[in-house]
């Protein structure tokens, strides 16, 4: 008969054991925003990796500068179609009429359909030797001098056009800067702005490290860039601005703040990123190679370098910075190089509440015999452990 009292207990009043997460692999951990990467605790990977290649981007524009196209330097520039028209002889004509043919500029293109294309670009010319070393190319190739196009800039056009590119980059910014300040919070504006003053950078030092030329098409997607950066900025700071306030009751490390946003946030950047990546590839592989259009070569490059150091400073520089920024608060200064790893981080993740005990009360360091640290912090609290508590000893009856 107690049997049967045991299983009708069981069958209606007894209840079940607490269901653990599942465990996951990687891949769908990263898909479903519960990893545990600890990013504050490699930030110094990332700030010098980032600060290297600044280093290699100042270095080299001091020694090797930019390879600016005519547009911003002035010259004249002659496009010659021709199948024999080679880089060697295209120079001697050049030094035949006076002009420095070892300091040309000479890209020979070929288009899908086969079309060879010579572009020789040089200084200034006076009208005369313009028409001359027009007249000299097209007895070369057997061709018109009118089908020998010829285009001449000045440099004051280039410079008109740098000054604006400059105007407009400062007040982006300064736009940029207040609304993020009104936002969300100054810090996290100063985060943002060297997040984007490093994503150019580094673009700009990708084109004089490899001697990439700089067109108005290049500007345009050095401009572009900047609104990529701040976006994928701009949705880990919302992020981390959310759990800020989530953890505003509770004595959290700012680094926790910012790793539990990062890592779920983390497959939301990696999609924006590859969304973006792939249309500016087509670009490169399909409009430019398949195509020929140079246009779009320039453009892309640029493009495709500035998406990628974009979601890389969101992750490996604003956050970081912001980090480093908030812990000066008075709040957090105390918690500081405190925050959470391993499965504490992941539980952090998951949506757990933060261990009281990861501070190293005197009751935890009785329970568990030694001091709780950074590197080591005690275990969670468990529900059970919240919701109950020692019972009291009952109080002697006195005997009459």
């Amino acid at each position: 008969m107690s049997g049967t009292i045991i299983d009708d207990v069981d069958e209606l009043g007894a209840p079940e054991p607490p269901r653990e997460h599942t465990r996951r692999g990687v891949l769908g951990r990263l898909y479903h925003g519960e990893t545990s990467i600890d990013f504050y605790g490699k930030r110094w990977w990332g700030l010098g990796f980032s600060a290297v290649l600044v280093v290699v981007t100042v270095v080299s524009l001091i020694i090797s500068g930019l390879n600016l196209s005519i547009d911003f330097e002035g010259g004249v520039s002659w496009s010659v179609r021709s199948e024999s028209l080679t880089e060697e002889r295209a120079r001697e004509i050049l030094d035949d009429h006076g002009v420095d043919g070892a300091s040309a500029k000479i890209r020979i293109l070929t288009t899908n359909e086969g079309v060879r294309t010579v572009e020789v670009q040089v200084g200034d010319q006076p009208d005369e030797v313009r028409r001359e070393v027009q007249d000299a190319y097209a007895e070369e190739v057997g061709l018109q001098a009118d089908d020998i196009t010829t285009s001449s800039v000045s440099s004051t056009w280039g410079d008109t056009i740098t000054q604006k590119a400059i105007k407009a980059l400062v007040v982006f910014m300064v736009l940029v800067a207040a609304f993020i300040a009104w936002r969300l919070e100054w810090r996290m504006a100063i985060a943002a702005i060297i997040a984007m003053v490093h994503d150019v950078l580094i673009s700009i030092g990708v084109y004089s490290v490899l001697g990439f030329e700089v067109t108005p098409a290049t500007v345009v997607a050095f401009l572009t860039i900047l609104g990529f950066s701040l976006y994928d900025t701009i949705v880990v700071f919302d992020k981390v601005k959310e759990n800020q306030g989530r953890y505003s009751g509770s004595r959290v490390p700012y680094a926790d703040v910012v790793n539990v946003s990062m890592n779920q946030v983390l497959m939301r950047s990696l999609n924006t990123s590859l969304a973006a990546v792939l249309p500016v590839l087509s670009l490169l592989v399909i409009g430019s190679g398949l195509l020929g259009a140079v246009t779009l070569r320039e453009f892309a490059l640029a493009l495709l370098v500035g998406l990628l150091t974009g979601s890389y400073s969101s992750i490996f520089i604003a956050s970081p910075i912001v980090a480093m920024l908030k812990e000066r608060e008075p709040r957090y200064r105390a918690l500081r190089n405190r925050h959470a790893t391993g499965a504490e981080l992941e539980r952090l993740v998951l949506g757990g509440a933060p261990s009281t005990r990861r501070d190293g009360s005197k009751r935890a360091r009785a329970e568990s015999g030694q001091p709780a640290t950074a590197e080591a912090p005690l275990p969670a609290a468990t529900p059970t452990e919240v919701l109950t508590h020692t019972p009291r000893p009952r109080k002697k009856k006195r005997r009459p």
